[in-house]
C-alpha cells in the first residue's frame, strides 16, 4: 500500500528531477540548502529562553516571467526583502514566548498547476533540512513551537507528516504547531494518526489552524471565485479567540488585540484592541471575521492577487495578541509548575 509518506517522497524526487537543470545563483535547485551557513537563516537568536520557535514565512516572492523556474534561488533578492517583512508582522507575535529560529527556504512562486506537489518538493526539502540542522545544532533538547503561514504552513504540514513520524523523540518536545493559512483536513489527520488537532486552549503536541474570510465572502454579487488559499479543501478550524472548535461566536471584546495596518499608512502596522471578532464556518472550513475594516484589508489583499473578502495576509495579524497569549499558555501547560 502506498502511504502518504511514500507519496510525498516520490513527489519530492519527481519535482527535484524536473527542476534539476534550473540553476539558482546559489547552486542547483535539486540540492538541499546548506544550513550550516548563517546567511541562509533569517533569524538566529542568542538563546536565553527555555523554549524555541521555528518559523516558516509565507510566499515572499512572485514572478510573472515564464522563463523563471517555479522555485526561486535561496538568495533570490525579492525574497530576501519580503521574508523579513512577513517576519515582522507574523513571527513577532511569538517573540515574547521564546527564541525565534527562521530559515530562508526556496519557494514556489505561485504555480497555478500542481502547486502542492511543487511545494512538497524543493520547498519542503529545504525546510526539513533546516529543521533537522536546527534540532541537531541549535535546539539542545529544548521544547519548541512550530509556526508557519501560507506556503510556510503547507511546508509545515509536510514536515509534521514525515519528519515527526520518523523522529518521535523530537515530536515529544513539540508544544504546538501553528499551521495557519493552510487547511488541515480530517483526511490529512487520518493519514497521519501520530498527529492531532487542537481541541481547546490548553492541549499540547497539537495543530492549530484556520483561514480567515470576511463575513460576506460567499454572498457577494456577482459571486466571487473560490478562495484560492484553500485548494478546494475543507479544513478543521479552531477559533483563535475562544479556542473552541464549534461555531460559538467570539465577540471582538473578547480578543486580546490585533496588529493591523494604519488606515492612513497601510505600510505601518500598529496594535489595535477589540478589533476582530471570530466565528467558525464549519461547512466551508473557514474562520469568519465580520468586524475588520473590509475596505482597507480587501484593498491590500487585492494588490496581492486575492479576491475581495479573503483575509489571508491577516490570518495572524488579526489575532496577533490572542496567538501570543495562547502560545504562552501552552508553554506553561507543557512545562508545568
Amino acid at each position: 500500500m502506498i502511504t502518504k509518506k511514500t507519496l510525498l517522497l516520490s513527489i519530492a524526487l519527481l519535482v527535484s528531477f524536473t527542476l534539476a537543470a534550473c540553476e539558482g545563483s546559489s547552486g542547483p535547485l535539486s540540492q538541499a540548502t546548506d544550513y550550516s551557513k548563517a546567511a541562509h537563516w533569517l533569524s538566529l537568536p542568542a538563546v536565553t529562553e527555555k523554549v524555541d520557535i521555528f518559523y516558516l514565512y509565507p510566499t515572499a516572492w512572485t514572478s510573472t516571467d515564464p522563463d523563471n523556474p517555479h522555485v526561486c534561488a535561496i538568495d533570490e533578492p525579492s525574497m530576501l526583502i519580503k521574508a523579513p517583512e512577513a517576519f515582522a508582522r507574523q513571527a513577532t507575535a511569538f517573540e515574547t514566548v521564546g527564541n525565534i529560529f527562521a530559515p530562508f527556504y526556496r519557494q514556489d512562486n505561485g504555480s497555478s498547476i500542481n502547486r502542492l506537489e511543487v511545494i512538497a518538493g524543493i520547498p519542503t526539502s529545504d525546510a526539513v533540512a533546516a529543521f533537522d540542522y536546527y534540532i541537531k545544532h541549535f535546539n539542545n533538547n529544548r521544547p519548541f513551537i512550530l509556526v508557519g503561514h501560507s506556503q510556510g504552513s503547507t511546508v509545515l504540514s509536510n514536515l509534521l507528516a514525515g519528519y515527526m513520524q520518523d523522529h518521535p523523540d523530537v515530536y515529544s518536545r513539540m508544544i504546538a504547531a501553528y499551521v495557519i493559512g493552510h487547511p488541515i483536513t480530517a483526511a490529512y489527520l487520518a493519514d497521519n494518526p501520530h498527529l492531532k488537532f487542537a481541541e481547546g486552549p490548553d492541549d499540547t503536541g497539537v495543530i492549530i489552524s484556520y483561514n480567515t474570510q470576511a463575513a460576506d465572502f460567499f454572498t457577494q454579487q456577482p459571486p466571487v471565485t473560490p478562495n484560492p488559499v484553500l485548494y478546494g479543501l475543507v479544513g478543521l478550524v479552531i477559533n483563535p479567540i475562544n479556542w473552541k472548535t464549534d461555531d460559538t461566536y467570539a465577540d471582538k471584546s473578547e480578543s486580546q488585540g490585533s496588529f493591523i495596518p494604519d488606515p492612513n499608512d497601510n505600510l505601518i502596522f500598529k496594535p489595535m484592541s477589540q478589533y476582530a471578532d471570530a466565528q467558525i464556518d464549519i461547512a466551508h472550513g473557514v474562520l469568519v471575521c465580520s468586524t475588520a475594516n473590509e475596505l482597507l484589508l480587501s484593498y491590500i489583499e487585492t494588490l496581492a492577487g486575492f479576491p475581495r473578502g479573503v483575509y489571508h495576509d491577516f490570518d495572524i495579524p488579526l489575532y496577533y495578541y490572542d496567538l501570543r497569549a495562547n502560545a504562552q499558555n501552552r508553554v506553561n501547560k507543557y512545562l508545568g509548575p
